[in-house]
């Protein structure tokens, strides 16, 4: 009978903990697979969910031909990897990057056949601590209404569907997680390949603190689900300091995907970093209970509306400034790969020629 007991308490707490826990998935990279926006030879470059347009930030200077390639989104291959000033170099600029990695079909995982995040650091080979950021390639809206996109990358108007929905564009896996109280774990699906580097999630809330968690070192092979704990969650409610705040207009607050933090200890080797990564999940506490109420109050007084709104507008703002500048620095760059030849009109045959000339001399 007191084992019965004990079996009904332990079942009665756990479903206590559940009742207030939520789980859900900040960022999916499986999700970001380029699908629009083709180049000259048919590939898609951005990704329809999360295409922005930041061409209403450019001056009226641009011809519209030129604001129609001011698009980008979080496509895989468009996220970016930054190191701290004493890492920085030529070569590891230019060898750092993010790409589309594609997991073989026969892979004994549920998403085999998909594409994950791959990631390449390269690290400075002398005794040196080192970090960088792998980030996207702007900062996630929180307040975006959600749309959809077509094939050239052209936000749609909003359904009446997609308005009823309540979410923005940014959620169910792109990034945002709403109505988020107090994050009690944290997940990471990565694969691992022995590397002794060690990974930290970056996370904002609605105040637009950055908060990042160490999820632990990379030392491991194959597929692994790294998680941090908060050490200062409390279980038992009673010792919970309690706050009251008024439901009304206070809206949903939230936390967003800023990117990973990989560190390099100088202890270890130096060179490069090759990770993959395929989600981000959290547990965590509702912030506020979602029920319909006799009145609809945001209809009435539209606050919540007209406070968002004017955040989403400072979002794009900032958003649209760094991009311009972007595509500004893209135009001027250098696309030839080689010097035309001032001793022929046709380079190629003349390079032929020489070339036949010195196998005859040889």
């Amino acid at each position: 009978m007191k084992r019965t007991f004990s079996i009904l308490a332990a079942a009665m707490l756990l479903a206590g903990v559940s009742a207030f826990a939520e789980q859900a998935t900040v960022i999916d990279f499986t999700l970001l697979s380029a699908d629009c926006v083709s180049d000259e030879n048919g590939n898609p470059q951005e990704n329809s969910r999360t295409v922005m347009d930041f061409s209403t930030a450019a001056g009226a200077t641009f011809t519209e031909d030129q604001k129609e390639l001011m698009k980008t989104s979080l496509a895989l291959p468009q996220w970016e990897v930054s190191l701290n000033s004493s890492a920085r170099t030529v070569q590891s600029l230019s060898l750092s990057t993010v790409v589309a990695a594609p997991v073989k079909e026969d892979a004994n995982v549920p998403f085999a056949g998909k594409e994950v995040m791959g990631v390449r650091v390269n690290f400075p080979q002398w005794n040196s601590n080192a970090y960088a950021y792998v980030r996207p390639p702007f900062e996630i809206p929180a307040y975006e209404p959600l749309s959809t996109a077509d094939e050239n990358g052209v936000r749609q108007e909003p359904t009446d569907e997609e308005k009823a929905s309540g979410k923005t564009l940014f959620e169910d896996g792109y990034g945002v997680v709403k109505n988020v109280g107090t994050v009690k774990s944290i997940k990471v699906t990565t694969m691992g390949m022995n590397y002794p580097e060690g990974l930290y999630v970056l996370l904002k809330d609605t105040d637009g603190v950055e908060r990042r968690y160490f999820m632990g070192y990379l030392g491991f092979d194959g597929w692994k689900e790294l998680v941090w704990n908060n050490p200062q969650y409390i279980t038992e409610i009673r010792n919970r300091e309690i706050r009251v705040y008024p439901i009304y207009p206070r809206g949903l607050p939230f936390v967003k995907f800023t990117g990973f933090q990989v560190t390099r200890d100088a202890a270890h080797i130096g060179g490069d970093y090759i990770g993959y990564f395929k989600d981000v999940s959290i547990i965590y506490d509702k912030a506020l209970l979602t029920s319909d109420r006799d009145i609809a109050d945001e209809d009435l007084w539209g606050i919540i509306n007209k406070k968002e709104s004017a955040r989403q507008a400072g979002e794009m703002s900032r958003f649209g400034d760094k991009q311009v500048n972007r595509f500004l620095e893209s135009a001027k760059k250098a696309t030839e790969d080689r010097f035309t030849s001032s001793l022929s009109e046709d380079s190629d045959s003349n390079a032929q020629s020489t070339g036949s000339s010195a196998a005859q001399t040889e």
